[in-house]
């Protein structure tokens, strides 16, 4: 029984899968699954128990987007207006995501459009299967893209080619998703389920403290200068060294052994 859930969460092995749960709809991003799917993620944020997230869809779906639906009868409910809230909880769950210091990982199992497709591009990695499709489909709506789209496509694809997929509202498939980099690993359908838990194992079986502080680093790192970069490094650096992982991870080294890491 899900009670009703709109993402529903289950903890296998220190990786939690979040499934949005709204299948009948393409797993659109409307009712209260923006606020359910903030909680589970702020829940995943402080427990050490979980050290990878994966993020995918019931059904044929991960997500279709924006419920359309609920948005045409808030438009005529306010008069043909009305923007929704400020700030939105979309943009809260897209920076908890960044700062979570742990991988995140769609595993993107059917149609991924609009905001579906932002929600997978703003994970840190994306595994697809061969029947995953992908679009910018806001403008099809007459609407902007939202939930991080016009800050991550570019950086994955290029200004040019961001702006074809944006203004264009073109769909494609997983294979040129992949050819574009905007996915990471692309496998058959029916193993897709498999081969994420296999990949999110192997990022939860090393030392929480170094990815965590690896991912603030890439993503920092991004927007700074070289000198701030090095200055960030040497931080997390001597921040591991100091670590109970790093003297785990070298004496298995020297012993010959696989590190067993506790984010100590």
């Amino acid at each position: 029984m899900n009670d009703g859930k709109m993402v529903l969460s289950d903890l296998s092995g220190q990786v939690l899968k979040l499934t949005l749960n709204r299948p009948d709809r393409l797993n659109a991003l409307g009712g209260n699954m923006r606020q359910e799917l903030y909680a589970a993620l702020q829940k995943a944020e402080g427990d050490k128990e979980v050290r990878v997230v994966v993020i995918t869809g019931a059904g044929r779906a991960f997500c279709s987007g924006g419920d359309v639906k609920e948005m045409s009868e808030r438009r005529e409910g306010n008069g043909g207006g009305g923007g929704g809230e400020l700030p939105p909880v979309r943009d809260h769950i897209i920076a908890l995501m960044r700062r979570l210091p742990k991988p995140v990982i769609a595993s993107v199992n059917g149609v991924a459009a609009g905001a579906g497709m932002n929600l997978a591009l703003a994970c840190d990695m994306r595994i697809a299967s061969d029947k995953a499709l992908f679009t910018q489909a806001f403008v099809k709506r007459g609407l902007h893209p939202d939930w991080g789209g016009t800050f991550f496509l570019p950086r994955l694809v290029g200004t040019a080619k961001a702006c074809e997929l944006i203004f264009s509202g073109d769909m494609i498939n997983a294979e040129q998703a992949l050819q574009l980099g905007l996915i990471n690993k692309l496998v058959p359908h029916d193993q897709l389920e498999e081969a994420c838990a296999e990949w999110a194992g192997s990022f939860a079986a090393g030392p929480p403290i170094a990815i965590g502080l690896a991912k603030r680093g890439i993503y920092r790192n991004m927007e700074c200068d070289l000198p701030s970069a090095l200055e960030f490094e040497t931080y997390a650096q001597t921040h591991c060294w100091n670590s109970e992982d790093a003297g785990e991870g070298i004496r298995a080294f020297v012993e010959k052994r696989p590190a067993v890491f506790k984010g100590k």
